[in-house]
C-alpha cells in the first residue's frame, strides 16, 4: 500500500480533533483492544509521516476511529467510495487552497466519478464518534443553513469568486469539527444535509469564479461531495440539486458533453419524480429540457419545459420554502424557458420570456439580472434589432458593473465579438470600450 495518500488522511482527520501522535496512540490502542498503551507514540508518529502503514491489525481501527477509507479500495473501481465523505469533503476543503495535495480519481466524465455513496456513514460517524469529539445539535445545524444563506445572498449579488474564500474556511474550520463531533442519528442526518447544501453553493462559486480546467473540476469535486452527503443523508431533494449543478455544468461545456448532460438530467429526475414540491419539479424538468435541447432532442425538451411550465404556475401565489430548489420562482422560470427557447431556434418566444422575466417577475440580484440583460441584448442583436440591443446592453454594463461571475464576462466578451463589425457607430464603440475595462477588472 502507498502510504503517503492515507498518511495524508491520517494527518487530515488527526488535525481536524486536535490530536498529536500521542492521542493518536492512545486512541487506537484502545480501538485495537490493545489497551491505552497498546501502540507505540513512535508507531504513530510513523503513521503521520507516511514512514510506515497501518497493517491488518491497525487498518479497522484507523476506520473507525478516524473515519477514513485506505485508498487501496480505489483500485476496486468507481462503485466504491475513495474515503470516507465526510473526510474526503473536508480533504478537498483544504485541497481548494492547494489543489497539489487533494487525492482524488475524479478526471474524466462526472457519471464515473459519482460512484456509490457509503450507506453505513451515517450509522458509523453516530456509533465510532470518539468520547472526546465535541457534541453537536440542532443549533450547529441551524448555524450552518443561515450561513449558506448569507454566503449565497452575497453570492447572487456579487458573484462566486467575492464569497467563496469565506465560505471555504467556514467548511474548513467551523463545520469541520461538527462533523467529526458525537450526534444522536437524526441530528447527524440533518448535519450531512445542512453540509450539502453549503458544499453545493461552494461548487456554484466555483464554477461561477472561472472557466479554466482547475476552478471547473473543482466545482465538479464539490458538486459530487454535495450529492453523496444529501443521498447518505435520505435528502432526495438535495441530492437532485447537487446532479442539476452537475447536468448544467457539462451543459456549459458545450456539445461535446450533450449525452453527459442528458444522462446526468436523467439521473436528477430519478430522485425529483416523487417530490412534492411543484418548485422543486419544475427547476428540475427545466434542467432536463435544456439538456435535450443541447441534445437536439426537440421532443423531450418541449415535453420537459412544458412540464416544467404546469409545476410553476402551480406556485405563483405561494411563498418560496427552505430548499434550495424551492427558491426556483416564475422570474426564474422565464428566465430559464427563455435560454432553452432560444437554443431550439425560437428567438421571438426567446425574448418575450426574457423580457418578462425582467419586467413582470421582477429579478432584482445584481447577478442574476446582469446574466438575463446580457443574454436578451445578444438575442435583440441576432433577430435584427440593432438599436433595442445596444439599449439593453448599455443597461447590462450599468449592472455588471462590481460582479465576479463567469457568466458577466461571457456575456461582455459574446458583446464585444458582436459589436465589432459596428465601430462606425459612436454607441456600439462605447459599449465596446466599456465592455473591455469589465474583462480587465
Amino acid at each position: 500500500m502507498a502510504t503517503e495518500p492515507l498518511a495524508y488522511l491520517i494527518r487530515q482527520a488527526c488535525e481536524e480533533r486536535g490530536w498529536g501522535p500521542t492521542k493518536l496512540a492512545r486512541e487506537l490502542g484502545i480501538a485495537a483492544g490493545r489497551g491505552p498503551q497498546g501502540m507505540a507514540r513512535q508507531y504513530a508518529r510513523k503513521l503521520l509521516a507516511g514512514e510506515r502503514a497501518p497493517g491488518e491489525l491497525w487498518m479497522p481501527a484507523v476506520t473507525r476511529v478516524l473515519g477514513i477509507t485506505p485508498p487501496d479500495d480505489l483500485s476496486r473501481g468507481p462503485e466504491t467510495p475513495p474515503v470516507d465523505t465526510v473526510a474526503s469533503v473536508l480533504a478537498l476543503g483544504r485541497s481548494d487552497v492547494d489543489r497539489r495535495k487533494f487525492l482524488t480519481n475524479s478526471t474524466g466524465a462526472a457519471l464515473p466519478f459519482l460512484g456509490v455513496p457509503d450507506p453505513d456513514a451515517i450509522t458509523r460517524r453516530v456509533r465510532d464518534a470518539p468520547v472526546s469529539a465535541v457534541r453537536v445539535g440542532q443549533g450547529e445545524v441551524q448555524a450552518i443553513k443561515t450561513m449558506v444563506k448569507t454566503f449565497g445572498d452575497a453570492a447572487a449579488e456579487y458573484g462566486g469568486g467575492h464569497i467563496r474564500g469565506i465560505a471555504r474556511s467556514y467548511l474548513i474550520e467551523n463545520v469541520g469539527p461538527w462533523l467529526n463531533g458525537r450526534t444522536a442519528e437524526g441530528t447527524r442526518r440533518a448535519l450531512h444535509a445542512a453540509t450539502s447544501q453549503l458544499t453545493h453553493l461552494l461548487g456554484w462559486m466555483s464554477q461561477d469564479e472561472g472557466d479554466d480546467p482547475g476552478h471547473q473540476q473543482l466545482a465538479r469535486d464539490y458538486y459530487a461531495h454535495s450529492w453523496r452527503l444529501a443521498d447518505e443523508a435520505g435528502e432526495p431533494e438535495l441530492a437532485a440539486t447537487a446532479l442539476r449543478g452537475l447536468t448544467v455544468q457539462a451543459i456549459g461545456l458545450g456539445p461535446r458533453h450533450r449525452a453527459e448532460a442528458v444522462a446526468l438530467a436523467e439521473r436528477t429526475m430519478t430522485y425529483a419524480k416523487n417530490l412534492s414540491d411543484p418548485r422543486a419539479r419544475a427547476y428540475y424538468e427545466s434542467t432536463l429540457a435544456e439538456a435535450a435541447a443541447l441534445d437536439g432532442d426537440h421532443a423531450i425538451a418541449t415535453r420537459a419545459l412544458s412540464a416544467s411550465q404546469t409545476y410553476i404556475e402551480r406556485t405563483a401565489g405561494a411563498p418560496p420554502g427552505e430548499s434550495w430548489a424551492s427558491h426556483f420562482s416564475i422570474g426564474r422560470w422565464a428566465y430559464a424557458s427563455g435560454m432553452i427557447l432560444a437554443r431550439m431556434g425560437d428567438l421571438t418566444a426567446a425574448q418575450d420570456n426574457l423580457h418578462q422575466a425582467l419586467d413582470a417577475y421582477g429579478l432584482d440580484r445584481r447577478r442574476t439580472r446582469a446574466s438575463v440583460l446580457g443574454n436578451l441584448g445578444e438575442i435583440h442583436m441576432r433577430r435584427g434589432d440593432f438599436d433595442g440591443a445596444l439599449e439593453i446592453w448599455t443597461q447590462f454594463l450599468d449592472c455588471a458593473d462590481g460582479v465576479q461571475s463567469i457568466k458577466i464576462r461571457d456575456a461582455a466578451e459574446d458583446m464585444r465579438v458582436r459589436l465589432a463589425r459596428h465601430q462606425h457607430d459612436p454607441t456600439a464603440r462605447e459599449l465596446s470600450e466599456r465592455a473591455a475595462v469589465l474583462l480587465t477588472a
